[in-house]
């Protein structure tokens, strides 16, 4: 089983994981010259995010030495209220000295003709960049048990050779919008440390379907290759 760590509330799921995100960079630039960071969306990592960005930690980092990184995104235009990193960008990114080189954002539909075409390029981008291993990858958990834009019996996650590109294109998500770029379940788990944050007792099953391994479930599936952490609140954690 990951390691699950229960808060009060979604507010002190989100402030600690906040300071856990910022004290864990400042431990990984005090060792290597860089370090690369995955965040996610959804309502308690972008409240994460936020608290970051507002915390006095955050002034003690060289955030030129920090690469962000997302799990997935919807394909949708620049600028569209669906995207991960428009959301990013408000609560943290855009009041950080973050050299734009360092964001490391998925392609929109203004700006590549399908969503294959955007997957690649963020392959490209990844391999670029050396395929880091993340050294923090936070996601989110969907009430159906998907991180990132893995979804339950979708073949993307199902069908997916271990072996297959690092982004991958994802047509008739079950959630909206449809069409997708995502990171594989290959890719996610090469990070050193995955956190998966989840909140309410609307989650409460999913989270302990997920943390007792449900094969059918992404969140199951989802590992880091020194640590696995689930920061959630007394309310999804009622049935683990």
């Amino acid at each position: 089983m990951p390691e699950v760590i229960v808060y009060a509330d979604a507010d002190a799921v989100a402030q600690s994981t906040a300071a856990r995100l910022l004290v864990r960079i400042g431990d990984v630039l005090a060792h290597r010259d860089r370090a690369d960071v995955m965040v996610t969306g959804g309502t308690v990592g972008i409240a994460t995010l936020a608290t970051a960005a507002a915390s006095p930690l955050a002034q003690t980092i060289d955030w030129t030495s920090v690469h962000v990184w997302w799990g997935d995104e919807r394909f949708v235009e620049a600028g569209h209220a669906d995207r991960n990193e428009g959301q990013a960008q408000a609560a943290l990114l855009g009041g950080l000295p973050l050299p734009e080189g360092n964001i490391h954002r998925m392609g929109s539909s203004s700006a590549f003709a399908t969503a294959e075409d955007a997957a690649a390029a963020y392959a490209a981008d990844i391999a670029e960049a050396g395929d880091p291993a993340w050294d923090i990858l936070m996601l989110g958990l969907g009430p159906d048990g998907h991180v990132a834009s893995l979804f339950p019996g979708h073949p993307v996650y199902v069908e997916s050779d271990p072996a297959s590109a690092s982004a991958l294109p994802v047509h008739d998500s079950p959630k909206p919008p449809p069409t997708r770029v995502t990171l594989s379940l290959a890719t996610i788990n090469r990070a050193r440390e995955v956190w998966v944050v989840a909140a309410g007792a609307a989650k409460a099953d999913v989270v302990a379907r997920c943390v007792h391994g449900d094969a059918q479930l992404p969140g199951a599936a989802v590992r880091g290759s020194e640590r696995t952490l689930w920061l959630v609140d007394a309310a999804a954690a009622t049935r683990i």
